[in-house]
């Protein structure tokens, strides 16, 4: 989702953009086992497209290294190197680019953003200035739905400012239209948006079936769909290519997946190519009110999330099947296909096959098949590298695996 190059390129002085994983990306699995820090969605982009807006360039990824052969490193004499889930601002912008060669910025003691000339050798001579305003750096992944709403307000004042929606269909309704805008080329129909809730925005080519019902925030990423009779209210991200349906609260879908059905999804954030069976719901709230506990890769054990609210956090090319039901507060990895009756355990590691009882391994072969024929249904292909990936996080989920 980039525009054309605004005003805030005017005073930017351009530089090679790096985005670089913290040491938080264990915090961020299974999102992160197969995408840097900087490709999570939260808003209207992810946080590499809207620094790539700001800064009016493309950027390079510092991550993990098998992570590299798809979201490589380019280096040049001149290097500016931004935290990977660090929300760009036009505040930050500007503090940035009174960057030089050898200086760093801090906040909360810690490191947001240096400009080098070489990699990350010399992090210890860096000439460090702490930040003396407040900004968004993500560091536990149940942030993302917590800071959606904030995001998408800011998020549809830059990209829509300046610029005029298509025109409403006079069979729609929509309650406060200076917070609605639509891309060309999308298409609603017979349906109700409350934009006085917070904006909503439909993307390019985008569709809404008749009979919804959608208060802001919400935004509808490119090419995706929501089906007839859905019921949405913010804060809610929908990413390119994706159909939902059903009712969802505060959640975020990063691209190419699909929740088309009856059931309900809130306070949750999925990744990419993953598929809900119909009637799938999850719970966000346990049924004594306490607060609850999420799955954390980095301690090994279900942690304190500090909210009421929190429901499932999947990872790129999980599916469930018909009638699932996911617990509050549940995390399931890669590549991991859910099924059976009862309430699905809290942590289903990746390449797992199964549900509460009888869960195996989904065998690695299969697996690959399985996301070659989702991906060849969009006409997009299953790279090497993108196996290569896959492969990878089989081996290093392992050790979470029964068998």
């Amino acid at each position: 989702m980039r525009l054309k190059r605004d005003f805030f390129v005017d005073y930017i002085c351009i530089m090679n953009i790096v985005l670089f994983d913290s040491k938080e990306r264990i915090n961020f699995l299974p999102l992160t086992y197969t995408r840097p820090m900087a490709d999570m969605r939260m808003g209207m982009m992810t946080f590499r497209e809207r620094w790539e807006h700001y800064l009016g360039v493309s950027s390079s990824s510092l991550t993990e290294g098998y992570l590299s052969t798809k979201y490589s490193l380019t280096l040049e004499s001149d290097n500016l190197f931004i935290h990977g889930t660090l929300v760009a601002t036009q505040q930050l912008v500007e503090q940035i680019n009174q960057l030089t060669i050898g200086q760093g910025l801090t906040y909360e003691g810690d490191l947001i953003a240096y400009r080098s000339s070489n990699s990350v050798e010399d992090l210890n001579m860096l000439q460090l200035t702490a930040l003396d305003f407040k900004v968004l750096v993500l560091k536990q992944v149940w942030e993302l739905f917590v800071n959606n709403d904030t995001v998408l307000r800011a998020d549809f004042e830059l990209l829509t400012k300046g610029r005029e929606s298509a025109p409403i269909p006079e069979h729609c309704t929509v309650i406060n239209p200076e917070q609605f805008f639509m891309e060309e080329g999308a298409s609603i129909s017979c349906s109700v948006f409350n934009a006085s809730t917070g904006p909503i925005y439909i993307g390019k080519n985008a569709e809404v079936m008749e009979s919804s019902a959608i208060r802001g925030p919400f935004s509808l990423g490119e090419h995706s769909t929501v089906k007839m009779a859905s019921k949405f209210y913010g804060a809610i991200s929908i990413g390119p290519h994706c159909k939902v349906g059903g009712e969802i609260n505060n959640s975020i879908v990063f691209g190419y997946s699909n929740k088309g059905h009856d059931g309900f999804l809130g306070n949750s954030v999925i990744g990419e190519w993953c598929n809900f069976g119909a009637d799938t719901n999850t719970s966000n709230l346990k049924n004594d009110y306490s607060i609850t506990r999420l799955w954390n890769y980095a301690q090994n054990r279900f942690v304190s999330t500090g909210r009421q609210f929190c429901g499932l956090i999947m990872g790129d090319h999980s599916k469930s099947a018909i009638n699932t039901m996911f617990n509050t507060a549940t995390v399931v990895g890669v590549s991991s296909t859910v099924f059976g009756s009862g309430f699905v355990k809290n942590f289903v590691p990746s390449f797992s096959w199964g549900g509460e009882k009888n869960s195996t391994t989904y065998l690695l072969n299969k697996a690959l098949d399985t996301a070659e024929r989702v991906m060849e249904r969009r006409s997009i292909v299953l790279s090497e590298e993108d196996k290569a990936i896959l492969e990878e996080v089989f081996e290093q989920s392992k050790a979470y695996r029964k068998d």
